[in-house]
């Protein structure tokens, strides 16, 4: 049975692989790469980690590294995006092992923030 600590948390891996594949539509041609895409107020794992997340925990050490962890992804697919448009398309498209390693990353550091908050009750 999951509580709604871990149900809730489930949210950041979500959001992280739906920035991945809204990342890949965007290196293969399917769509084009909007700014909002690439800002963490633009983007659902942004929005979710200033909305629900950092004001249930707002001195949390976990929570800045998280924002950090974002800002790092989203910097990096921003990257991948203009490498894409300058014609490196095979080098954008390896980069996105790098999203994966960065948002394993993030969705770790949001886990240990979960198991925290479980075992002490949401007042952590």
């Amino acid at each position: 049975m999951m509580d709604t600590n871990s149900l809730d948390f489930q949210q950041a891996r979500i959001k992280q692989i739906l920035f991945k594949s809204q990342l890949r539509s965007v290196l293969y041609g399917v769509r084009e790469a909007d700014d909002a895409l690439f800002s963490p107020q633009g983007n659902a794992l942004g929005q979710w980690l200033s909305t629900v997340i950092k004001p249930k925990f707002p001195l949390r050490p976990e929570v800045r590294e998280a924002e950090r962890l974002l800002q790092d992804m989203l910097r990096t697919g921003h990257d991948l995006a203009a490498q894409y448009r300058r014609g490196h398309i095979e080098e954008a498209r390896q980069g996105l092992t790098r999203i994966d390693r960065i948002g394993e990353q993030l969705v770790t550091v949001l886990q240990q923030l979960g198991q925290d908050a479980g075992r002490l009750g949401t007042a952590a």
